[in-house]
């Protein structure tokens, strides 16, 4: 299986928008699937089944770009000039208030839309989006603290809050930072199996939610006497 190519454009984004779904896909590749095995079995199926990613973190140039939380500095990996092409690209979010994408995103955006590659957005990031114009008569949903100003301001788009991530074509965009590492397990479970989703979710022992909010996306345990308990199984070798 071929690796799948993931690029995060890199501005003054919210950090857990491109680092809690990067930190799912990694934790779900073939690569940490191999490596947690030598803690406690993983099955090998489920490993042979598991996706490799090279991930590219794409700035204007390659100077450092201070995030918009945690005094977290990233060093862009590629620029939009010298990126080979993705499979995926992921645009976080920044602070709408003064913020405009640099020409190139635009660019570089529209013409990943175009080629029919998978888009997905965090959290403000759908507004971004939007401002490029690829969500143009397309479903989506944005942050829900921002979600009057956005559809205010790009009517345009087919705005809904009905659930934490929408699925429109080949774009995908999430709500609240945490919806996107939602939407992503949804999006790992699909292509890869819930298998896959659970031994990655286990190794950060994270729970994900369905497009409704809810923690029905793993199967629950409950004990001897029905009292519900940990999703997550941890097995080690004997």
């Amino acid at each position: 299986m071929a690796p799948i190519h993931f690029g995060c454009l890199v501005f003054n984004y919210q950090a857990i928008d491109v680092i809690g779904p990067t930190d799912l896909l990694n934790s779900a590749s073939k690569g940490l699937l191999e490596a947690i095995s030598f803690y406690g079995p993983v099955d090998e199926s489920t490993i042979a089944r598991a996706p490799q990613f090279v991930f590219h973190h794409i700035g204007v140039t390659r100077d450092p770009v201070n995030l918009l939380t945690s005094s977290i500095a990233i060093v862009p990996t590629d620029t939009v000039d010298d990126c080979p092409e993705l499979d995926c690209l992921l645009i976080p979010g920044p602070d709408l208030g003064d913020f405009e994408l640099h020409p190139k995103f635009v660019d570089f955006t529209r013409r990943h839309v175009a080629a029919g590659k998978l888009l997905f957005t965090n959290c403000t990031g759908a507004s971004v989006a939007a401002a490029t114009g690829v969500l143009d008569g397309k479903k989506a949903t944005v942050n829900n603290v921002e979600y009057m100003w956005v559809k205010d301001k790009y009517p345009k788009v087919k705005w809904t809050r009905d659930k934490k991530w929408i699925v429109d074509g080949n774009i995908w965009t999430a709500s609240g930072a945490v919806a996107g590492m939602d939407m992503f397990s949804h999006w790992l479970k699909e292509n890869y199996g819930l298998d896959v989703l659970i031994e990655g979710a286990l190794g950060l022992d994270y729970e994900p939610r369905d497009s409704d909010g809810l923690f029905n996306v793993i199967p629950k345990r409950y004990d001897a006497s029905g009292k519900q308990i940990s999703t997550h199984v941890f097995k080690y070798h004997t």
